[in-house]
C-alpha cells in the first residue's frame, strides 16, 4: 500500500495518537480530527478511509457519515464503545464499510484498514513520480526508472527508497528506516542503512553531493526531498 491517506475522527488524543503511530509506521499518511465540524471541513480533501468514532462532542458521528454518503463513496470505518447489535446494523446501514467496538486492537484496526482499501481499491498508488518524471517508482513491479532508463536496485535499497518517496518532506530516523524495511526484530545495527542509503544516491542521483532526492538530515536521519507530480 503506497500513500494512503487517512482520516481519524475522534476526540479522545490518547486513541487517535495510538492509531495515527500505528497507521504512519506502515507509510499511510494521516489526519486527525477532533469534532465532528472540523472532519466535515476536511472530508472534501479526497481521503481514501475515514476512521469515525460515534461519539463526538459535538457532531455525532452517524450524521457525519450520511453526510459523507451523500455525495462520496470514501471506505469508513466506525470507532466505537457501542457495541449492541443494533448499534452496529444502524452504523452499517448509514454506509460504513466496517465497525470495530472499543477497547481494540491498533494491530487489528490497521489490518481492517488495509483489508478495507484493499477490497475497495482505494490509496493504491502504482506508480510514484517525483521531478517531472525525472525519477519513477513502480510499487507493484518494484521497478525504479530514472529519465526512464531502468535502475538496478537490491530489493532492500527498493524497500528504503520506497520508505522514504512514500513520505516526501518528512525526516525519517535510521531506526524508522530499519523497523520499516527490515521488521521490528531485524537484529542489524541501523548505521547499516547508512550503507544502503549511499548506494542509492549512486544510483539515482546526478551528483550525491548534489542531492535531489534524498538529503541526509544530520543528527535525524535522512529526507527524501523529490517533489511528487
Amino acid at each position: 500500500m503506497a500513500n494512503g491517506k487517512i482520516l481519524i475522527v475522534e476526540d479522545e488524543r490518547k486513541i487517535s495518537d495510538i492509531v495515527k503511530s500505528y497507521l504512519e509506521r506502515e507509510g499511510f499518511s494521516v489526519t486527525v480530527a477532533e469534532t465532528g465540524e472540523k472532519a466535515l471541513q476536511l472530508i472534501k480533501k479526497n481521503f481514501d478511509l475515514m476512521i469515525l468514532d460515534l461519539m463526538l462532542p459535538d457532531i455525532d458521528g452517524e450524521s457525519i457519515c450520511s453526510s459523507l454518503r451523500e455525495y462520496s463513496d470514501t471506505p469508513i470505518i466506525m470507532l466505537t464503545a457501542k457495541s449492541s447489535e443494533d448499534q452496529r446494523v444502524k452504523g452499517l446501514g448509514l454506509g460504513a464499510d466496517d465497525y470495530v467496538v472499543k477497547p481494540f486492537s491498533p494491530r487489528e484496526l490497521v489490518a481492517r484498514v488495509k483489508a478495507l482499501l484493499r477490497r475497495t481499491g482505494k490509496g493504491e498508488k502504482k506508480i510514484l513520480s517525483f521531478n517531472k518524471g525525472a525519477l519513477k517508482i513502480d510499487v507493484l513491479s518494484m521497478e525504479v526508472r530514472k529519465g526512464g532508463e531502468n535502475i538496478s536496485l537490491t530489493s532492500t535499497e527498493f524497500r528504503i527508497l520506497l520508505c522514504l518517496a512514500e513520505r516526501p518532506q518528512a525526516v525519517l530516523s535510521r531506526l524508522h528506516i530499519v523497523n520499516a524495511t527490515h521488521g521490528y526484530d531485524f537484529e542489524g545495527y541501523e548505521r547499516v542503512i547508512d550503507a544502503h542509503i549511499k548506494n542509492i544516491r549512486h544510483k539515482i542521483e546526478d551528483d550525491p553531493r548534489k542531492a535531489l532526492f534524498i538529503k541526509t538530515v544530520y543528527g535525524a536521519g535522512y529526507k527524501f526531498i523529490g517533489i511528487p507530480d
